[in-house]
């Protein structure tokens, strides 16, 4: 009697065991899942002008990530010169609604610095901005959106030409005129680099 007690007992121990182990198996907080979920976890963006990000609220790193690009931007203290452009060269929708993006996204001192240094040719662009101007833009976007290790490079734009981006780690140059000057930020359909020079086919 004794023994048969101690025999379920021990059979009762094991099926608690059992059940223990299962529940912390499909438990998300364990050291699995929390390793897992970290893995999975975005690095943080990178470069000098992030500082310059707003810390809460729509322009916000955690903001941005729950608009598409071009609203994203639109909300971005860097990037109001490149919205306004993308307003005017019809281009906004598209950004907006597309699946996957990865934007190189002049600085508004970008878009100053390239019309002090060609007026004119800015000047002929603008008077049809839906046609060179929004060939210029396209130049800058990439379809899928490409994470830091795989950013150097070769990448076919939207306009039809490639550009070129060389680099490693978090310092990665542009067509090797322009810098990243705050690189790997997560719009809701995009990957935004900001560079500080406005980039041509």
């Amino acid at each position: 009697m004794e023994r048969t007690r101690r025999y379920l007992g021990v059979v009762a121990a094991l099926a608690a065991l059992m059940l223990v182990a299962a529940a912390c198996s499909d438990d998300p907080d364990t050291a699995e899942g929390d390793t897992a979920g970290a893995g999975a976890a975005a690095a943080a963006p990178f470069g000098s002008a992030c500082s310059e990000l707003p810390a809460s609220g729509a322009g916000s790193l955690e903001g941005m990530m729950t608009a598409p690009v071009a609203e994203a931007a639109a909300a971005n203290p860097l990037l109001s010169s490149l919205v306004m452009d993308l307003d005017l060269a019809g281009l906004t929708d598209t950004l907006n609604s597309a699946d996957g993006l990865t934007v190189f996204a002049p600085t508004n001192d970008a878009f100053a610095a390239a019309a002090e240094a060609d007026p004119e040719g800015m000047e002929a662009m603008m008077a049809d901005p839906t046609g060179d101007f929004a060939g210029l833009l396209s130049y800058h976007v990439v379809e899928g959106q490409i994470p830091p290790d795989e950013l150097a490079g070769e990448h076919t734009t939207l306009e039809g030409s490639t550009l070129t981006v060389e680099g490693s780690g978090e310092s990665f140059t542009v067509d090797g005129t322009a810098m990243v000057v705050c690189g790997d930020i997560h719009t809701d359909n995009a990957t935004v680099y900001v560079i500080d020079g406005v980039l041509h086919p």
